[in-house]
C-alpha cells in the first residue's frame, strides 16, 4: 500500500516575516521544501512563448539560483531554446503541494558563459553527457536510430573526457517578478508579489487570492 503523504503546517505569509530581497526569500522556501523531503524540489515549469505568440512549457530542474537568477541547461535546437532565441523572455513556476506553496517568476533569459556550460557539462554522469551528443532535441526521430547513434559514441568516447557540445548549454533568467503563494483555508490564500525597479530595487505587494 502506497504511503500517504502529509501535508506540513507552514506559517502564515506576513509580510513583516519575509526577507526583503525575494531571491533570499526563495533560498528559505527551498530549503524548507528539501528539509521537508519534497522529491526534486528545484524542477520547475518553464514557460517559453514564440516569436508568433505561441505558449509552450514544460518541466525542467533549476541547477543554480544566485542573486543573478535562476538557471538551467538543455539544447539551444530544442523548442524552447528556438523559442529564448526569438524572445527571450519566460516564466518559471515552482510547485510544492506538501507544503501548500508556490513561487511564480518572471523575467528575461540569456545564455550563460561557455566557461559556466563547460564547467557544468564536465560534472555530468557519462551517459547524460553521451545523450546531449546523439540526440536534436525536438526534432522528429527513429528511436532504434538513436539508440545506435548512442551506442556509437559509447564507443567512440571509452575511455576518453566528452566535449560539450556548441549547441548545448545553460541559460540564467534574471527576475523582474516573484510571486510567492500560500495556501489557506476557504481559499483566503496568501499572494506576496514583490517588484523589480529600473533601479534594481525590490517592492513587494499582497495581492487578493
Amino acid at each position: 500500500m502506497a504511503k500517504k503523504i502529509q501535508k506540513r503546517v507552514v506559517p502564515e505569509l506576513l509580510e513583516e516575516l519575509l526577507d526583503p530581497d525575494p531571491i533570499l526569500q526563495f533560498q528559505h522556501w527551498l530549503r524548507d521544501a528539501g528539509e521537508a523531503g519534497i522529491p526534486h524540489a528545484e524542477a520547475m515549469t518553464l514557460a517559453t512563448v514564440s516569436s508568433d505568440g505561441r505558449p509552450s512549457a514544460r518541466v525542467v530542474l533549476m541547477k543554480r539560483v544566485d542573486d543573478r537568477g535562476f538557471v538551467f541547461f538543455t539544447n539551444y535546437e530544442s523548442r524552447k531554446g528556438r523559442e529564448l532565441s526569438g524572445n527571450p523572455a519566460a516564466a518559471l513556476l515552482f510547485y510544492w503541494e506538501m507544503l501548500g506553496r508556490q513561487v511564480r517568476v518572471e523575467g528575461s533569459v540569456e545564455r550563460i558563459t561557455a566557461e559556466e556550460s563547460d564547467a557544468y557539462f564536465a560534472s555530468r554522469p557519462t551517459e547524460n553527457q553521451l545523450s546531449s551528443l546523439a540526440s536534436s532535441q525536438s526534432q522528429p526521430v527513429d528511436r532504434e536510430a538513436l539508440g545506435r547513434r548512442f551506442a556509437e559514441l559509447v564507443s567512440i568516447y571509452a575511455g576518453k573526457t566528452i566535449p560539450r557540445p556548441p549547441h548545448w548549454g545553460g541559460y540564467r533568467l534574471e527576475p523582474t517578478r516573484m510571486e510567492f503563494w500560500q495556501q489557506r483555508v476557504a481559499r483566503l490564500n496568501d499572494r506576496i508579489l514583490y517588484e523589480r525597479s529600473a533601479q534594481g530595487t525590490w517592492t513587494m505587494m499582497r495581492l487578493a487570492p
